[in-house]
């Protein structure tokens, strides 16, 4: 059997490895690439290492885009296998696949309405909804600790990631010229002691374990100071009658941060200002999250006994509409909008930023990661000017960046999670998911700890396990 790391090797996206025993070729992850536009279209469109005909099913750890948005590329060119997920991570890939291609389609027609004028070739469609489509009638939903043998020989355990809703660690027993072999691949991991949801599952230790290094190099700021640094930001845009800008994926952090507004407002930690959660998406996927109570924590679920809805209060507007996206340009501040998507590199987010990036009263509040050469990141580099949709701007609004909200783990969070592992069982952990400074760092923490065997492989690797 070896395993191939082709997305997500040395980089914080595009989550893929793929898998090859005697019998069966399969995937874990098919994210979209995400950074520099054209490189990024180019790396997405084609599948190097490998024909997706060949590709007999593939397991999703989550429905986060640079885990799950290149499926539907996959089966446009071939692919006609299974997927396996969780049923919340179906449910979310349903909305956040099809927003995806519809994102695609508005942004590749804006952006050819300037490059038509410039006299510059096309951008084209990644793919379609209709690709969209078809893709979602190949998801198999499966329960969270229930071992499923989905092809001859190889068993399915999904564990709790704690990472987003249906997030999942993959645990996998592979029997393979008759030796059985387990695989352990992290997805996301999230943290201990964050709102909502649950904390990440302890797996039976592999031989082999695919760890995400996001933060390998990092400490986050602690979760229970969340709702403390975020009111700070609040009343700080209340005195300065601000309007706060808050890039927040759709799945996750967008419910994170209307969870702890709730609680600020309720506890009456800030007065109330409006707030606008901008986004067709989050609108649906906040529905989702209602529909899967059975994922939150403890905190969560008390929350919900003494209030209605935990993503709905007073003053908060969700907002579908385009005419009503294009209104919030006239509304005065102090006044919140949180929009997608995080790395600022799709949606409405965009136009948010371009009508309120040069005004030196505004806020724009980063909470979470952004890959390097995205919009996001120089945001968060707090570079002098940006390029959105091909123009200019000068980054006068105050960028304000936490960590608190972070759902993925940090260096420390991720050395323990491993620690669980028995040193004298497992073979190797290969670092996913980071950039390689932040992997060679948590590479050395694992290796103070104990392992002996860690790895750090580039796209294209092949190791035989």
């Amino acid at each position: 059997m070896e395993i191939k790391f082709i997305g997500a090797a040395r980089t914080v996206t595009g989550s893929m490895h793929l898998i090859k025993t005697k019998n069966v070729t399969f995937l874990l992850d098919c994210g979209l690439y995400q950074g520099k536009r054209k490189e990024a279209f180019e790396i997405n469109r084609t599948f190097e290492y490998f024909d997706p005909k060949e590709i007999d099913f593939v397991i999703l750890s989550h429905a986060h885009i640079d885990h799950a948005g290149n499926i539907p590329t996959l089966v446009k060119h071939g692919f006609s296998g299974k997927i396996f997920s969780t049923f919340a991570t179906h449910d979310l890939s349903n909305l956040m696949l099809k927003d995806s291609a519809h994102v695609q389609a508005k942004d590749v027609e804006f952006v050819n309405k300037k490059r038509k004028k410039k006299k510059q070739n096309p951008f084209e469609l990644l793919y379609t909804e209709e690709d969209v489509i078809n893709s979602l009638s190949q998801f198999v939903s499966i329960n969270y600790h229930h071992e499923t043998e989905i092809s001859p020989g190889i068993k399915l355990t999904f564990y709790d990631a704690g990472h987003i809703l249906g997030s999942a660690i993959v645990y996998l027993s592979v029997k393979d010229n008759g030796t059985i072999t387990n695989i352990g691949f992290s997805g996301d991991l999230g943290r201990p002691n964050l709102s909502i949801l649950k904390d990440p599952e302890k797996i039976p230790t592999p031989e082999y374990f695919i760890c995400e290094s996001t933060y390998g190099g990092k400490s986050h700021e602690n979760p229970k100071d969340a709702e403390i640094s975020l009111a700070k930001v609040v009343l700080k845009g209340i005195q300065r009658k601000s309007k706060i800008i808050i890039p927040a994926f759709s799945v996750g952090r967008t419910q994170e941060i209307v969870y702890a507004l709730n609680r600020i407002f309720e506890s009456n930690k800030s007065e109330r200002i409006p707030v606008f959660v901008d986004s067709p998406l989050a609108v649906n996927v906040t529905e989702v999250f209602r529909q899967h109570p059975e994922c939150f924590d403890i905190e969560t679920s008390q929350f919900l006994l003494q209030h209605d809805d935990p993503f709905g209060f007073k003053k908060l507007t969700y907002i579908t509409d385009v005419e009503d996206s294009k209104n919030l340009n006239y509304i005065k501040g102090p006044c919140i909008i949180i929009s997608s998507s995080g790395m600022c590199e799709a949606g409405r987010i965009q136009h948010h930023l371009a009508n309120n990036i040069e005004n030196p009263d505004n806020i724009i509040l980063m909470v979470g990661y952004a890959a390097i050469n995205t919009l996001g990141r120089k945001i968060i580099e707090k570079e002098d000017t940006v390029n959105i949709f091909g123009e200019e701007y000068k980054l006068k609004a105050e960028v304000i960046s936490m960590d608190s909200f972070s759902a993925h783990a940090d260096g420390n969070e991720l050395i323990d999670y491993c620690k669980q592992f028995d040193r004298s069982r497992i073979q190797n952990i290969f670092l996913v998911h980071g950039d390689f400074d932040k992997q060679e760092i948590f590479k050395s923490g694992l290796e103070s700890a104990g392992f002996n065997n860690v790895s750090i492989p580039e796209s294209g690797d092949t190791f035989q396990v």
